[in-house]
C-alpha cells in the first residue's frame, strides 16, 4: 500500500536510505532533514509485515520544477514493481500540482529513462537546486547523473 509517511515512518526510511546510501546507490540524508521533509514523501508498506519496504520523495523547486529524490525499495521486494508504483505516484502528485518538469539527480539513469526521463547537463538545472548539494559529502564532485522529465 501506498500512502503520505508520517512522523512513524522517518526512522524506517532513514535505515533503508542509509543502506542504499553505504552501498553508494544514492545519497543518504540526515535523520533531521527527513523530519524536515517529512511531507515531500510517500512510502509503500507491507501491511503483513507492517513495515515500510519503499520510499520516495518529490521535492517542489519552483514554480513549474520539482524534484523526485530517495526513491528506495528494500532488496527482498524488488521486482514487484513497488518502485516504479512509487514513481508513477510522485507523477500523479506533481500533475495535482500542476508541475511540468520533474528531475533527478540518480546513480540509475537506466530505471529512469524507461518513465521518459532523459540524461541533461546539471548545470541546465536552476542554481536554487544546489542549496542541498553544498551539505554533501561529495560537495562539489558530484557523481550523479541529472535527468529531467516533462510532464503533462
Amino acid at each position: 500500500m501506498i500512502r503520505k509517511a508520517t512522523i512513524d515512518d522517518i526512522k524506517s526510511i532513514h535505515a533503508l536510505l542509509k543502506y542504499y546510501g553505504a552501498k553508494g546507490d544514492l545519497l543518504a540524508r540526515p535523520l533531521s532533514r527527513l523530519y524536515d521533509h517529512l511531507r515531500d514523501f510517500n512510502v509503500y508498506e507491507d501491511e503483513e509485515a507492517g513495515r515500510i519496504v519503499g520510499c520516495c520523495a518529490l521535492q517542489f523547486c519552483w514554480e513549474d520544477l520539482a524534484e523526485v529524490r530517495s526513491l528506495a525499495v528494500m532488496e527482498p521486494y524488488m521486482g514487484k514493481n513497488i518502485g516504479t508504483r512509487l514513481l508513477e505516484t510522485a507523477f500523479e502528485e506533481a500533475r495535482q500540482y500542476k508541475i511540468k518538469k520533474l528531475f533527478t539527480l540518480t546513480y540509475r539513469p537506466d530505471f529512469f529513462k524507461k518513465f521518459g526521463f532523459i540524461v541533461i547537463d546539471k548545470t541546465e538545472l536552476p542554481i536554487k537546486i544546489w542549496a542541498d548539494c553544498i551539505h554533501c559529502v561529495k560537495f562539489p564532485d558530484c557523481d550523479e547523473t541529472a535527468m529531467l522529465k516533462q510532464i503533462a
